[in-house]
């Protein structure tokens, strides 16, 4: 049996995607071991959601450096420090460095909430509405130096309603997350999933649209 893949996970916020990966490695359902979570703000949930779990925490807080790439240096020299196979970024509000995403490149993973290339950037639920999208939902794709531009993996989708919100939206996509950021990870983990000359590769075939998980 492989050893547990060691990951380390960035957050910035209230961590529910860290806590759907905590309880799919404590239901035996991914095979990994998180090494740590970082956070670039102190005080935040996940921050507490890690610590209850006995998982080892920090702070790189942004506002200590003046410019991006000296804190992506520090960002970069304490992931590092833990070793990890892959870092994954749940809810880190912050643009990469293209340094950073090629140090990591390959073994870097990210969560958007919308059916990328479509609403890259923020406040992506507002913006689906309002394109009168009759579908949205999220996307698990590495990370390349283009921001959401990397190689799709996985997408869970929803259909949009017509009472819909950006906050109910929201929220029926968070769902989704949950399900298919462990998923995604555990490819990972297994060995089915790689980067190769720009394209997530599963089983061995390069991907030509992300793998779409059931509703």
């Amino acid at each position: 049996m492989k050893d547990p893949l060691p990951i380390v996970v960035l957050v910035s916020g209230s961590g529910s995607n860290l806590q759907a990966i905590m309880d799919a490695i404590a239901a035996g359902e991914l095979p990994a071991r998180i090494q740590a979570v970082i956070s670039n703000r102190p005080g935040v949930r996940a921050l507490e959601r890690a610590q209850h779990a006995g998982i080892a925490t920090e702070v790189v807080d942004h506002t200590a450096y003046d410019s991006r790439e000296a804190y992506d240096q520090a960002l970069m020299a304490a992931i590092d420090r833990h070793r990890p196979a892959l870092v994954v970024l749940a809810g880190f509000m912050r643009i990469l460095t293209p340094e950073f995403v090629r140090h990591y490149r390959g073994r870097l993973l990210n969560i958007h909430p919308a059916l990328l290339p479509r609403h890259k950037g923020l406040d992506t639920h507002r913006r689906a509405l309002e394109a009168g999208d009759t579908e949205h939902g999220a996307t698990v794709h590495f990370v390349t130096e283009e921001l959401d531009s990397g190689p799709p993996i996985v997408q869970a989708r929803v259909p949009v309603r017509p009472d819909d919100t950006p906050e109910t939206l929201a929220a029926r996509v968070l769902e989704k997350e949950h399900r298919i950021y462990p998923l995604a990870i555990r490819w990972f983990a297994e060995g089915r999933l790689r980067e190769r000359d720009g394209r997530a590769v599963l089983d061995g075939r390069p991907l030509d649209e992300p793998v779409v998980v059931d509703p």
